[in-house]
């Protein structure tokens, strides 16, 4: 069965006070995930929120995940269609790649940022709650 995941990673100020979104879809249950992650980018708070649903899914003993970021930047590089020219994203990108083998099938998707409110929602109420 294959998991369905939105993640989103915001920072206010960029950089400044960040959070992470997940939401993950699976067997018709919904699954939510927020943290704060403190001081950050917009796109290292991309990289964790994927890493989190990452994590997250393990647990959950999830196989095959299909994930939908609005960033499209971090969605090419993690498709390996951009090069990433940032070392903190490149040290992000090794976590993401290691953790590749734990799961059977790991797809990166672009969707407009309108479909991707729930995770957006959560970035906001995790930077809330920590800043």
């Amino acid at each position: 069965m294959q998991a369905i995941i939105h993640t989103d990673g915001g920072a206010r100020g960029n950089p400044g006070p960040a959070g992470v979104g997940v939401v993950i879809e699976v067997g018709g249950k919904t699954h939510h995930f927020k943290k704060f992650i403190g001081h950050a980018t917009n796109n290292q708070a991309e990289y964790l929120a994927v890493l989190l649903a990452l994590e997250e899914a393990e647990k959950l003993r999830l196989q095959e995940l299909q994930f939908y970021l609005d960033s499209e930047l971090v969605v090419r590089q993690l498709n390996q269609e951009y090069k990433i020219k940032d070392a903190e994203l490149g040290r992000l990108f090794v976590k993401i790649w290691n953790l590749r083998s734990k799961f059977k099938l790991l797809k990166f998707a672009h969707v407009p940022r309108e479909r991707n409110k729930e995770a957006d929602r959560l970035v906001n109420e995790a930077i809330d709650s920590g800043a």
